[in-house]
């Protein structure tokens, strides 16, 4: 399971022409209805964009890699082949958005695993422009709040042990290789003395 969990990184390069199919991706979709939900609210739905024209049409409103301030994202032809955004429904929440955010984190956590088992990566885009949602006839009880971009991947992630705990930026060297710090095992435990009387 480490090893599953450690190759499922974050990608932004993609090999733009080798399409994902529509039965692929509600494969992925059904591993994300899967993951548990807050008072089983389950207040998101999904809606898959896979045909070149539509990714063209959604690519130039999202944001990539903020550490990377002089990259504007992928070029042509290394762009994601598919989408999917991620709707929370209004009606269907059962509790406070924030329960609704920590059920989107894991119901990607497990399309982006079940993704990387077919050799599909993916990004998990939250900085995109309003005008995206413009795109559709969006209904008021549907707000968008996440994008996962996906494809193969067309770059090398490599993590590696972070050397400064206060410095976690990702970086890409001279070869393009995408290097992801991580914080120790050490420096992710706390150990809290219990509190007396």
């Amino acid at each position: 399971m480490q090893e599953k969990i450690a190759k499922t990184r974050t990608f932004r390069k993609f090999f733009e022409k080798e399409q994902i199919s529509t039965a692929t991706l509600h494969d992925l979709i059904d591993l994300a209805r899967l993951g548990g939900s807050a008072r089983n609210g389950q207040p998101w739905q999904y809606m898959l964009v896979n045909t070149p024209e539509l990714c063209e049409k959604v690519f130039p409103h999202l944001g990539w890699a903020g550490y990377l301030s002089d990259w504007k994202g992928p070029e042509p032809g290394e762009r994601p082949s598919a989408y999917v955004l991620c709707f929370l429904n209004k009606k269907w929440m059962k509790g406070p958005e924030t329960e609704a955010q920590f059920d989107l984190g894991i119901a990607t956590q497990n399309l982006l695993l079940g993704a990387m088992e077919l050799r599909i990566g993916g990004c998990r885009i939250g900085a995109f422009s309003p005008k995206l949602a413009d795109l559709f006839q969006m209904p008021d009880h549907l707000q968008l709040s996440l994008v996962v971009a996906l494809g193969r991947p067309r770059e090398t992630v490599i993590i590696e042990e972070s050397q400064d705990e206060d410095d976690i930026r990702y970086w890409r060297d001279e070869h393009g290789v995408h290097h992801v710090p991580k914080r120790s095992l050490e420096n992710c435990m706390v150990d809290l003395k219990e509190r007396k009387g």
